[in-house]
């Protein structure tokens, strides 16, 4: 199992309705593959821009597509300020 990290920037005045979006697309995720989505933003702006990242822990393979599926019915990309970066993590094993 992975971690997915999604992060990217958009202008305050979208910011509103982005969040409406992204929560649409989180609640619909959840609700298809039981994912417990997180949306966070860095507490402060920098020339208008606001930096958030999307949390999917847990995931499964096929995910990554999915969520990139989903991401581009929803129109997210129209309503940030470039592309949407996408990290992977995964956990390392305990010591022994």
């Amino acid at each position: 199992m992975k971690d997915l990290y999604v992060y990217y920037q958009v202008k305050e005045e979208h910011a509103q309705a982005l969040e409406a979006r992204v929560r649409a697309l989180q609640g619909k995720l959840a609700a298809a593959s039981g994912v417990a989505p997180q949306l966070k933003r860095r507490p402060e702006a920098k020339d208008g821009l606001q930096t958030w990242m999307e949390i999917y822990p847990v995931v499964g393979e096929g995910f990554t597509e999915l969520l990139a599926n989903v991401a581009e019915e929803a129109g997210l990309l129209s309503l940030t300020a470039g592309a949407r970066h996408t990290e992977v993590f995964m956990d390392l094993p305990p010591c022994a």
